[in-house]
């Protein structure tokens, strides 16, 4: 979706109006996970007699979205950094986890962290909502890893060697000088990852996680009624996905991306 605030208002710097759309999509965000039951409780039933469960669950899938999206970042630098690691056995790690992750469905990871972990480490016992989130970031870095990894690789090399003739220490040069142009280029893949993450919280239906998806499965099931509990459901997904969306492209036009239309 273009960038809303992309030659307007008139006359700001490209950074006021990205300011600006960030502000905005995040007010707006905040706006539509507080007051979502109101315009729902006016809808015809059975939506607006679960007008607040659908509310309920629209803020479950984006608590579980932004925190699965923050760790699954943090694990994907950590991979991206093992697989260019000098040392082999940090290599091979990193390139089994991507390979594992990658090459099996998410709604099997899911159901592998709340059902065969426990039986497996019978100590580590987490709820429902918690085996969601752990699954989903472990899911979401293996493949920020990749575009991380792409962008660390993205920086010469001239990068690195002015940095060690300035006497930076390596992780003042990772931290200042690598890291921030690697995570430009590494952005926009890294922001499609995180919408498809909203998308994908949707399988956490499969655990019992009372998200959205859910709430609205359990509606059509009880009334017999799937038509308005499914549309309910992919128009709120919409609506987040579209308000998510302006917000990424904003930070994008903050960072000053290279390829974005000034």
């Amino acid at each position: 979706m273009t960038f809303i605030f992309a030659s307007w208002p008139v006359g700001w710097s490209r950074q006021q109006r990205s300011t600006l759309a960030m502000a905005a999509a995040a007010a707006l965000l905040l706006v539509l996970l507080w007051l979502i039951a109101i315009p729902l409780a006016a809808a015809p039933e059975p939506i607006a007699a679960n007008a607040q469960i659908f509310a309920d669950g629209t803020r479950t899938t984006v608590k579980l979205t932004l925190a699965a999206a923050l760790a699954g970042v943090l694990l994907g630098i950590v991979a991206a950094l093992g697989k260019l690691s000098p040392v082999s056995l940090l290599r091979q790690a990193a390139s089994f986890y991507i390979w594992v992750i990658r090459g099996t469905p998410l709604l099997v990871q899911i159901l592998f962290v709340f059902l065969a972990l426990p039986a497996w480490l019978p100590w580590l016992q987490m709820d429902d909502f918690t085996s969601a989130c752990v699954a989903l970031a472990f899911n979401a870095g293996a493949y920020n890893a990749e575009s991380i990894r792409a962008g660390l690789l993205a920086v010469p090399k001239g990068q690195l060697e002015a940095a060690h003739s300035l006497g930076l220490s390596r992780w003042h040069t990772f931290a200042d000088v690598i890291f921030p142009q690697a995570f430009k280029v590494a952005l926009p893949p890294l922001v499609n990852n995180f919408i498809s993450l909203l998308k994908d919280s949707s399988l956490a239906y499969a655990i019992g996680v009372v998200e959205l998806t859910n709430v609205g499965n359990r509606l059509q099931a009880a009334t017999f009624q799937p038509l308005p509990a499914l549309v309910t459901t992919a128009v709120i997904y919409l609506a987040l996905t579209t308000v998510l969306t302006q917000f990424s492209n904003a930070v994008e036009q903050r960072m000053d991306v290279e390829g974005r239309r000034r």
